[in-house]
């Protein structure tokens, strides 16, 4: 090939490849005149919903056309870090850890860009979720509400329990425990009675503050290896040692195994959030309700975490990211979040609809309210949080497997989160 021609070559493929970059960035238009805008997210069951959404403030805004993307869960995170330090990231994503990106200014800041009042309307827990130094770095689109169980009628009624007394079950260390004996009934007649696992919104840090510790305290310090939250993490490891929940061998490399194995009737009760909910109601063949969570020493205490649509302080459209930004934290454009029952809108006026959706199917949705009103626990955050996690992540799953005690195993997770912390 002369060297010409490969010259040529490399120029077209050169230009095919900015081109292409720049249409998927969204910075530049489609030929159509429009500017194209990128959302990203990490659940492909909200695409029609988003989609719906934007069809409505597409035909208000003929000139921006917003694109979503997905990328799973289980590699979201890591991948949109490498994109937003690389520049390649999308002009929207949703987002639940966000601290790093406020602190290196990679984020739009909220209230500068919609004004003060753009929050008066937002659940008050998710603006201060994504409210940093006074800041606000992120659009709240949706709240999870409480944690609550899930229960299996059928296998309750072969184990001969009244779903009643799941409202009114206590764990405890002591000889006041409820919960264990009604487990072993469960167990019984299913495979397994309950999930407990390495699970940290759904599980542990419902453990951690019924027991009445913390995951961090308000500057942030990592103090779940205190006596109170060794004894949470204690109760977890015996009902597995027990035989009541799935082998962490499995759970700790599967995080849906849980919930598949309640989906297939093999396990009796289900502890997890609004997420799982309409899952649940499409796929599950057998009777089934929500009860609330066990009660603890410190009494019944969730978490009530929130997603929120940060904006790309990179953007090359900060006016179209702006109005998009404002559509999706108004009444309008939020309320189709609740369709279909798919979760509980950030805009409060508009989360009546989740509730009267799901009265309709018949499914009594208060345990995952009525919980929020008691006392809850941080789900944690700040600085070098998302690698805090990361670091503890096997030496918790360690610990579940029975080859770490578990003081020494939390003692050794919190020393590797402020490792990290002070690594980043």
């Amino acid at each position: 090939m002369r060297t010409s021609t490969r010259g040529a070559l490399a120029v077209a493929l050169t230009a095919a490849l900015l081109v292409a970059a720049a249409l998927w960035l969204g910075r530049v238009d489609d030929g159509s005149g429009r500017t194209v805008v990128g959302l990203r997210i990490w659940d492909e069951n909200f695409v029609p919903v988003y989609q719906a959404s934007l069809e409505r403030f597409q035909r208000a805004n003929p000139d921006v056309e917003v694109r979503i993307t997905v990328v799973p869960w289980s590699s979201y995170q890591q991948k949109l870090r490498l994109d937003v330090a690389g520049g390649t990231a999308d002009d929207l994503f949703w987002t639940n850890l966000y601290e790093d990106y406020a602190d290196a200014g990679r984020l739009i800041d909220v209230g500068t860009a919609l004004g003060p009042d753009a929050t008066q309307s937002w659940d008050p827990s998710a603006v201060a979720q994504y409210t940093r130094n006074g800041t606000l770095w992120a659009v709240p689109q949706f709240v999870d509400g409480g944690t609550a169980v899930y229960y299996n009628r059928d296998l309750l009624a072969a184990a001969h329990v009244d779903p009643a007394e799941l409202n009114a079950v206590r764990w405890s260390p002591g000889g006041d425990d409820t919960f264990r004996p009604l487990l072993r009934r469960l167990a019984a007649v299913a495979p397994w009675a309950y999930n407990a696992a390495h699970d940290f919104q759904s599980i542990e840090l419902p453990y951690l503050g019924s027991a009445g510790a913390q995951f961090q305290d308000d500057r942030d310090r990592f103090i779940f290896d205190s006596p109170k939250g060794i004894t949470a993490f204690d109760y977890l490891v015996g009902l597995i040692g027990d035989r009541l929940a799935p082998s962490p061998a499995d759970t700790n490399t599967n995080p849906d195994f849980a919930k598949n194995a309640f989906l297939r009737g093999k396990l009796a009760l289900f502890q997890s959030g609004t997420f799982t909910l309409a899952q649940i109601s499409q796929q599950a063949r057998f009777g089934w309700g929500v009860a609330l969570l066990p009660e603890g020493p410190a009494g019944r205490v969730s978490t009530n975490n929130a997603v929120g649509v940060a904006g790309n302080a990179a953007t090359r459209h900060p006016d179209a990211v702006r109005r998009v930004l404002a559509w999706l934290g108004s009444g309008e454009g939020n309320r189709y979040l609740a369709r279909d029952g798919a979760t509980i809108p950030a805009v409060v006026s508009e989360q009546q609809g989740y509730r009267d959706y799901w009265a309709g199917k018949g499914v009594d949705v208060s345990p995952f309210f009525d919980v929020l009103r008691g006392p809850r626990i941080s789900s944690g955050g700040g600085a070098g949080f998302p690698a805090a996690l990361r670091a503890m992540d096997p030496i918790l799953a360690e610990m579940y497997l029975g080859r770490i005690p578990v003081p020494e195993a939390l003692s050794s997770a919190r020393t590797a989160a402020e490792s990290a912390v002070a690594q980043r």
